[in-house]
């Protein structure tokens, strides 16, 4: 048997190597993106009116998971099963469907215009979080939270006001939103609003609708919920130093 030493191995024999490597890479490839064009055909017929942000291999092995901001689903590679639900890893203990989401989420909420939302924050060198809070003029948690807006301020805690209206549009609760997100000075109506004073009722161009698609894409089915700058969500109320020991408490797990 003839032993080639590192020097004298035949460049033709590293070429079949080095060929048939990527001869492999490529057919790989190439399957890859067959899959994705018949699973982007089957979204498109089930999702018309909307467009995954990408299409990946999923970890879990024969499917690919399509993520439509924080919702993602999973769907085989001949595109015939689909499943919703969290993957998780059990060797390492990790959701991996839940790191998505909250990244998905963060993105969300950071992408959103604060100029639409009512701000209610320490002066900026004192804060230290920032929560994006889905509300409901009408949600007695959302009044009884909003009654101490003052302790989560003085805590660090700066709050941003997103609309949800849980009743839905054109509904009571819809327009009281409505009327607090044209009126003149937001902040003073929104704090009337939650104490029960029934605002004159108003109309201008304004973001409600906008929020309510948001806390839907969140996955929000209650008030208040509390997104995090990380993506996390809390929901329901939290006393204010019990929120703060929470949101510390996240922070140093990362």
């Amino acid at each position: 048997m003839k032993i080639f030493s590192k020097r004298s191995i035949p460049t033709t024999a590293v070429s079949l190597v080095l060929f048939l490597g990527l001869s492999l890479g490529s057919i790989a490839n190439a399957g890859e993106a067959e899959d994705i064009v018949a699973i982007k055909s089957v979204l498109g017929k089930l999702m018309p009116q909307a467009q995954p942000d990408s299409i990946k291999p999923a970890a879990f092995p024969g499917m690919y998971e399509a993520i439509y901001g924080p919702q993602i689903i999973y769907i085989s590679a001949d595109g015939r099963y689909m499943l919703e639900g969290d993957l998780y890893d059990l060797k390492s203990q990790v959701n991996l469907t839940e790191s998505k989401r909250r990244a998905a989420r963060a993105k969300l909420v950071r992408e959103m215009d604060q100029k639409d939302m009512i701000v209610f924050s320490p002066p900026a060198d004192k804060v230290k979080f920032t929560i994006t809070a889905f509300t409901d003029i009408d949600c007695g948690y959302c009044r009884k939270m909003h009654k101490q807006m003052k302790q989560y301020n003085d805590l660090g805690i700066a709050f941003r006001y997103m609309a949800y209206p849980r009743s839905g549009v054109n509904t009571p609760s819809y327009y009281k939103a409505v009327s607090v997100w044209c009126a003149k000075d937001k902040q003073d109506a929104m704090t009337q609003a939650k104490s029960g004073v029934n605002l004159p009722k108003a109309e201008c161009d304004n973001p409600v609708k906008k929020h309510m698609q948001a806390a839907k894409l969140v996955g929000v089915t209650g008030t208040p919920t509390l997104v995090l700058e990380s993506g996390r969500v809390i929901p329901g109320y939290v006393e204010p130093n019990r929120l703060l020991k929470i949101l510390e408490q996240l922070k140093t797990q990362g």
